[in-house]
C-alpha cells in the first residue's frame, strides 16, 4: 500500500485528532461551554414558562456575585433587576438600533463596546439592520409572549451559538451597572453584554481585551491587525475604504502605560481606550482631495478630538451642505467626531478591521465579500505541539495546511494574488479564572517549489533548506492574523505556539479574493512497499534496506537464539509467549536492561501465528527474529542518546523507516497508548506498537477483496476476536 494524501478540500474540517482522549477545554463529556449554552431551546423554554404562568430563571448563569465578579469582592452593592422592575415600558430596541445606543457603565470593556458600535455602524448601511438583528433577534420582546427570557446569537469558533438567559440585570439604586442605552426605556445593549458575559463565565471576565475578539464574536468574521508604531502600509486609507464599503467593522486605540490608562490628552483623544471606527470618507474640498475618517468614543460624551476637522474646528465650515449630508455630521456631545486621516495615523497607535465572512451579508445587493475555508486543530505535546522555528528538531510535527493561490487580485497589475490568514486559539479567555492566560501564537508559511513532490508532512529536512516567505509575529491574543501578498502558487502554512508541548485547540481561517483550495496535509495509514518509486521514501527506504543487512554480530546473535529455541522449544518444536520471553531476553538484555515484556511476546506470536496455535514455529520464529532485527537497528538509528527510549517526535520517522506510514489520528493513538509522561517510548514499547502496527495491516490486507480494494467488513465477534488477539 503506498502513501496518498487526503486531497478533499471542504470548507471545514473535523477536529484533527478526534478520539484518544478529550480535547483541551472540554470537560469529561466533551462538550464546551458555548456548546451547552447552544442547547437551551429558547421557544420551548419560552413557551413552556407561559404556560406555567412564571418567569425564566436561568440556571446556566444564576443571578448571583460570581456570575459577576470571580476574583474579588464587589465594588459596590447591586441587585439583579429586570427591566420590567426598572421602567414601566420596557423595549428592546426603541426608534431602532444605533451607535449611540451604546454607553460604557462600570466595567473595563471598552473593546467590547467600540466592537458593538462599530457593529451598529455597519449593520445601519443594510436594509434591515441585517448584521444586528442576527446577534440581537427581533423575536426578544418584553410585550409579546414575556416570559422573562432572551435570547442572543454569537459566533465562536466555526459556529453560531444561540445564548439563552433570563433578562435579569445587575443594578446599582435602580440603575444598570455596566452597558446601557442613553433611552432608559431600550435594553438591546445591555442584554447583549449579558449574553457575552455568560459566554465568558461572568462579568468580570470581560475587563480588558481586544476589540479583535468582540468584533469576530459578533460577525463570525477575521481580524487583522494593523500597528502604526511598525510601518504603516501605503495604501492603507484604500484598505479601509474597501472595508467599509464591504460592512467590515473596524476599531482603533491608544495604548499606554498602565498608571495612565483613560487619561485624557490636551487633543481630547484618551489614552489606554478603544474607539470604534464608524465612517471613511474620501471629499474633495475647495479643490483639494481630503481624507476624513470619523471616530466615535464608546463613553458618548464630551470628550472628542479638537483638532482638524473635529466638531468645533474651522474645517467645518467649508463643507457644503449636501457633503455634510452625505458624512452625517453631527456636533453633538456624542463622543462621535472626524479626523484627517494623517491626523488619525499620527494620534492612534493600532487598528483592527474585522473582514465580514460571505454569509454575512445576503441578497443579490451585497456582492463584496471574502472567500473563505476554514479548519479545526489541536496542538497536542509529545504529539504535535512543535514550537516555533527556534525549535527547529520539532517545528515540522506542527500541523500543516496546503493551500493554493490561484490568481492575482482584481484590478491589480502586480502577479500578486492577496489572504489573510488567521490563526485563533479556542477556549482561553472563560479560563481567567483558573489563572491561564493565552497561548503566545503565530504562523509561518512555505512556498512549495515542486508541488507534486509533497505527498504527506513536510520533514525536519525542509524546514532546515528552506525559508519561509511570510509570517506573523507570535502574540498572546486570542488570534494572530495577517495580510499576506504571495504569487500565485502552492503554499503550506504552520500554525504554532511559540514554545513546544504547550496545549491548546485553534482554527485557521483563510481568507481571500479569489478561491483557494486547501487541506490538512496528511498521511493514510498503510505500509510502504521498498520497490515503490516514491521520492519522498528514498531515505526511510535506505534506512529499511541498511537494517536488513546482516553483518558477524547478527549470525553470533541468531545462533544464540536458535539453541535457545531448540532448547525450550520441546517436543512440538514450537514456542509459546511464555518461552518466547525466555529466548529474547537471553540475547537482548546483552543491549539494553529491561528486556522485553510478556505482553511484547504475545504480540509477537499474535504476528506470526498465522494459524491461531498461541505458538510459533522455527520458520515462523525466523520470521519475527529477522523483524526484530530491523526494528532494532531502525530504532538505535534514531536514539541519539543511546538510551533505548526515543522521543515521541522520533516514533514518527522511526515508524516510516520500517515501512509504515500513520495519519495524524492515528500517531496521536500511538503517542497516547506507547509513551510515558516525558513521552518516551522505551525499545519493548516500540516493538510491541510495530508488531499490533503490522499485524493490523496484514490482517486488513487479508478481509479487503481479491483486487485489494477496501472496504475490508468485519463481523463484530470476528472484529474483536482480531483485535483482542493482536
Amino acid at each position: 500500500m503506498g502513501i496518498t494524501v487526503k486531497s478533499t478540500c471542504t470548507t471545514r474540517t473535523k477536529t484533527r485528532y478526534s478520539s484518544g482522549c478529550n480535547a483541551p477545554g472540554y470537560d469529561k463529556k466533551g462538550t464546551t461551554r458555548a456548546s451547552r449554552a447552544g442547547k437551551q431551546s429558547f421557544t420551548e423554554i419560552r413557551d413552556q414558562c407561559l404556560s406555567e404562568g412564571r418567569l425564566f430563571e436561568d440556571p446556566e448563569f444564576p443571578a448571583i456575585n460570581t456570575s459577576v465578579y470571580y476574583s474579588s469582592q464587589l465594588p459596590c452593592n447591586f441587585e439583579w433587576k429586570r427591566p420590567t422592575e426598572l421602567v414601566a415600558e420596557p423595549r428592546v430596541f426603541v426608534g431602532g438600533a444605533s451607535r449611540f445606543d451604546v454607553k460604557q457603565g462600570e466595567l473595563g470593556n471598552c473593546w467590547f463596546l467600540a466592537s458593538v458600535a462599530s457593529l451598529c455602524a455597519a449593520s445601519n448601511k443594510s436594509a434591515g439592520n441585517e448584521l444586528l438583528h442576527r446577534v440581537v433577534p427581533t423575536d426578544n420582546s418584553f410585550v409579546d409572549k414575556y416570559a422573562g427570557i432572551v435570547h442572543i446569537k454569537l459566533w465562536q469558533y466555526g459556529k453560531w451559538v444561540d445564548i439563552v438567559m433570563d433578562d435579569r440585570l445587575p443594578c446599582v439604586n435602580g440603575h444598570l451597572m455596566f452597558m446601557h442605552s442613553a433611552d432608559p426605556n431600550e435594553f438591546w445593549s445591555a442584554l447583549l453584554e449579558k449574553a457575552y458575559a455568560k459566554l465568558n463565565g461572568s462579568y468580570e471576565a470581560l475587563s480588558g481585551g481586544c476589540s479583535s475578539e468582540a468584533m469576530e464574536d459578533l460577525t463570525g468574521g477575521v481580524v487583522e491587525t494593523y500597528d502604526f508604531r511598525k510601518a504603516i502600509p501605503p495604501k492603507l486609507f484604500t484598505i479601509m475604504r474597501q472595508a467599509h464599503k464591504r460592512s467590515s467593522l473596524m476599531a482603533t486605540q491608544i495604548d499606554a502605560p498602565p498608571h495612565m490608562i483613560e487619561a485624557v490628552q490636551d487633543n481630547g483623544l484618551i489614552v489606554g481606550h478603544a474607539y470604534s471606527i464608524t465612517g471613511v470618507q474620501e471629499l474633495t474640498v475647495q479643490g483639494q482631495t481630503v481624507n476624513l475618517v470619523r471616530i466615535r468614543n464608546p463613553w458618548g460624551n464630551q470628550y472628542e478630538w479638537k483638532g482638524a476637522w473635529g466638531d468645533s474646528s474651522p474645517e467645518l465650515k467649508m463643507l457644503s451642505q449636501s457633503q455634510r449630508q452625505e458624512m452625517g455630521l453631527s456636533l453633538a456631545d456624542d463622543g462621535e467626531f472626524w479626523m484627517e486621516y494623517n491626523d488619525f495615523t499620527r494620534n492612534f497607535q493600532k487598528m483592527e478591521i474585522c473582514n465580514l465572512s460571505p454569509d454575512c451579508l445576503e441578497g443579490p445587493e451585497n456582492k463584496h465579500h471574502w472567500e473563505t475555508v476554514f479548519h479545526e486543530g489541536t496542538w497536542k505535546p509529545r504529539v504535535n505541539a512543535g514550537g516555533c522555528r527556534n525549535f527547529l528538531d520539532t517545528f515540522w510535527t506542527n500541523p500543516q495546511f496546503r493551500t493554493e493561490i490561484m490568481d492575482a487580485d482584481e484590478g491589480d497589475d502586480e502577479n500578486l494574488g492577496t489572504v489573510i490568514v488567521g490563526l485563533m486559539q479556542k477556549e482561553r479567555r472563560k479560563k481567567k479564572s483558573l489563572g491561564l492566560d493565552y497561548l503566545t501564537i503565530g504562523l509561518c508559511i512555505y512556498k512549495l517549489k515542486d508541488p507534486a513532490s509533497c505527498t504527506g508532512p513536510l520533514d525536519l529536512n525542509f524546514f532546515k533548506y528552506n525559508a519561509s516567505v511570510a509570517k506573523s509575529p507570535f502574540s498572546n491574543t486570542r488570534e494572530s492574523c495577517m495580510r499576506f501578498r504571495l504569487p500565485p502558487g502552492h503554499y503550506v502554512i504552520l500554525p504554532s505556539t511559540f514554545n513546544p508541548n504547550e496545549e491548546g485547540d485553534f482554527i485557521v481561517r483563510i481568507y481571500s479574493e479569489r478561491p483557494t483550495n486547501t487541506t490538512e496535509i496528511d498521511e493514510e495509514t498503510g505500509m510502504q512497499d521498498d520497490d515503490e518509486d516514491d521520492a519522498s521514501e528514498i531515505e526511510a527506504r535506505k534506512r529499511r534496506m541498511r537494517a536488513k543487512e546482516v553483518n558477524q554480530d547478527d549470525v553470533n546473535q541468531e545462533q544464540e537464539a536458535r539453541a535457545i529455541f531448540k532448547a525450550k522449544s520441546g517436543e512440538d518444536l514450537e514456542v509459546d509467549a511464555f518461552e518466547l520471553l525466555d529466548i529474547l531476553n537471553s540475547t537482548y538484555k546483552k543491549d539494553f536492561r529491561k528486556g522485553f515484556t510478556l505482553e511484547t511476546c504475545r504480540s509477537i506470536v499474535a504476528m506470526m501465528d498465522g494459524d491461531k496455535s498461541g505458538k510459533l514455529g522455527f520458520d515462523e520464529f525466523k520470521s519475527a527474529w529477522a523483524e526484530l532485527r530491523k526494528w532494532k537497528k531502525i530504532f538505535l538509528e534514531f536514539d541519539a542518546d543511546k538510551s533505548w527510549s526515543l522521543c515521541s517526535y522520533e516514533m514518527r520517522q522511526a515508524l516510516n523507516s520500517a515501512g509504515m506510514r500513520v495519519s495524524n489520528g492515528t500517531f496521536n493513538g500511538i503517542v497516547m497508548r506507547y509513551a510515558d509522561r516525558e513521552g518516551k517510548i522505551i525499545f519493548d514499547d516500540f516493538v510491541r506498537c510495530a508488531v499490533r502496527m503490522k499485524t493490523m495491516f496484514l490482517t486488513y490486507k487479508d478481509m479487503c477483496g481479491d483486487d485489494g480494494r477496501p472496504p475490508a467488513k468485519f463481523e463484530m465477534d470476528e472484529f474483536i476476536q482480531t483485535t483482542m488477539y493482536a
